[in-house]
């Protein structure tokens, strides 16, 4: 009997605490406090649909410098980076076999013009004798011959001569333009070859971006197309217009090539800095991207998502695959869909589930 009544209280004792566990998590779960947060319901952008492909920044002037003729380089009076006006001596090569083949040239100049005059002197001497009876046609004829060929050897010597002085010219490499020197491909002392590349020069006064359009895009480009150029590493969003459209891609692995001259750059702009142009199209057919604003963004490692705001207003974390972006907004590729609200800003930090208050909607 007393055993049983011991059971009996043991069971009542539990009950009691059982029922007072529940509550007490009841009312905990009720006592948790809402983050209060402001949203943004998602929609498509009303912006134009527009074409986005990558490119490179270059001068609007470049040039690649060589020479045509062989020699050692003697000097390179200025370093990489260093401004040159038109006209300058960049790079001198050694003359020193132009020399000796002008002193060869001038000899032969010598000996071609003694031997034209003899034989123009034996040609007047023949005509003479000839009006006179006292030579023969042939006599004659031979004379103004070797008068001709005494005459088209000097003029080969004196042509090989301006041929010498013109190669002169060519050992001294100038500047075909004011600019700066971009990149240098030989040092002092090294043996200089026709046609291989000695230094760079570049005009910063006016750029251009050259980026490629895929074949299915390229019908929607149009010359004169004005565009907008994002140049993250600077910053900047500068817009240009579309210059140059290639009508081939046999040697551009199926894609166009095209060129954007840029308006209004600023100096940090410098040559190979990649950029993200941006194509205004009239394709109504075109998806409409989505856009949210940048400070929504949460990021996990190499993940980017936002919370998300479901059906009993609690905040659901969401991971995102992006595509472009500007000053203030990146595009959505997948992940959200347009008419979901997202989180912009909280009172404090969020967790996935977490329970919110929504105080400012936006639009």
């Amino acid at each position: 009997m007393k055993h049983l009544k011991k059971i009996s209280i043991l069971l009542l004792f539990s009950l009691i605490t059982m029922s007072c566990g529940e509550d007490t998590k009841q009312f905990a779960d009720s006592e948790i406090p809402s983050i209060s947060v402001t949203t943004l319901k998602v929609g498509t952008s009303d912006t134009q649909p527009y074409i986005s492909v990558s490119g490179t920044v270059e001068a609007g002037l470049i040039s690649n410098l060589s020479t045509r003729v062989m020699g050692y380089v003697t000097d390179i009076p200025f370093e990489l980076g260093d401004e040159v006006k038109k006209g300058d001596v960049i790079v001198k090569l050694s003359t020193e076999d132009l020399l000796a083949k002008r002193g060869q040239v001038n000899s032969e100049i010598n000996s071609a013009n003694a031997a034209f005059e003899n034989a123009r002197k034996d040609y007047d001497r023949f005509t003479s004798l000839f009006s006179n009876n006292s030579a023969s046609q042939k006599e004659l004829d031979d004379a103004k011959m070797r008068s001709d060929m005494a005459s088209a050897r000097l003029s080969s010597a004196k042509e090989m001569k301006a041929e010498v002085n013109a190669q002169f010219a060519y050992a001294n490499i100038r500047a075909p333009f004011s600019g700066s020197i971009t990149s240098k491909f030989i040092n002092e002392g090294d043996l200089a070859n026709p046609g291989m590349p000695l230094v760079t020069i570049e005009n910063s006064d006016d750029f251009e971006i050259q980026a490629r359009i895929p074949e299915h895009l390229i019908g929607q480009v149009k010359k004169g197309m004005r565009i907008v150029a994002m140049v993250k590493s600077i910053g900047e969003n500068i817009q240009g217009e579309i210059t140059q459209i290639s009508s081939s891609s046999i040697n551009t692995g199926g894609q166009y090539l095209i060129k954007v001259k840029l308006e209004d750059h600023s100096k940090s702009l410098q040559s190979g800095m990649f950029a993200s142009v941006q194509i205004p199209v009239e394709n109504p057919s075109m998806e409409t991207p989505i856009y949210i604003p940048k400070s929504a963004l949460v990021k996990r490692g190499q993940l980017s998502g936002v919370f998300t705001v479901s059906q009993s207003e609690t905040a659901i974390l969401r991971w995102l695959r992006l595509g472009e972006e500007t000053e203030e907004l990146v595009e959505v590729l997948s992940g959200l869909s347009a008419g979901e609200s997202i989180v912009l800003s909280s009172e404090a930090r969020l967790f996935n589930g977490s329970k919110i208050n929504i105080s400012n909607s936006g639009e």
